[in-house]
């Protein structure tokens, strides 16, 4: 596999994390209403989401934040064929650390660990646009 080819493979991993964390959501959320701890209109406008749907929730859209400056650094690393196999290695690890820091996030939610998962995260992908812009200068 080129790398070309393999700078998809991560942004696809992410994907399978966020249709999990639909997943989830819809169980933990069908479980509250099944056990009397929610009624279906709650969700019709987000108010009073229960905690354990509303962590999975705030997880959900996290994914929606950072990892959007990870999909247009990968996508533009293939358009300008400036990914080799260490972007594609930041790519991996990008999305090993989105997975870690969704564990955490739905499980015990702690910020001591979440913290520093993010962080790492985001030092990921700030090498990648530093590479990025290092290769369009260079080229």
């Amino acid at each position: 596999m080129s790398p070309t080819e393999a700078t998809i493979w991560p942004m696809i991993a992410h994907v399978a994390l966020v249709f999990c964390l639909y997943l989830l959501l819809s169980l933990r959320r069908v479980s509250a209403v099944k056990e009397g701890r929610a009624s279906v209109s709650q969700f019709r406008e987000n108010r009073e989401e229960p905690a354990e749907s509303l962590i999975v929730k705030n997880c959900l859209a996290n994914q929606f934040e950072l990892p959007v400056l990870f999909y247009a650094v990968s996508i533009l690393l293939y358009l300008v064929d400036a990914d080799n196999p260490v972007t594609v290695a930041g790519g991996w690890l990008f999305v090993a650390l989105r997975y870690a820091h969704a564990y955490v996030h739905v499980t015990s939610n702690r910020i001591r660990y979440r913290r520093p998962l993010f962080i790492a995260g985001l030092a990921v992908v700030g090498l990648l646009w530093i590479w990025l812009a290092t290769w369009l200068a260079l080229t």
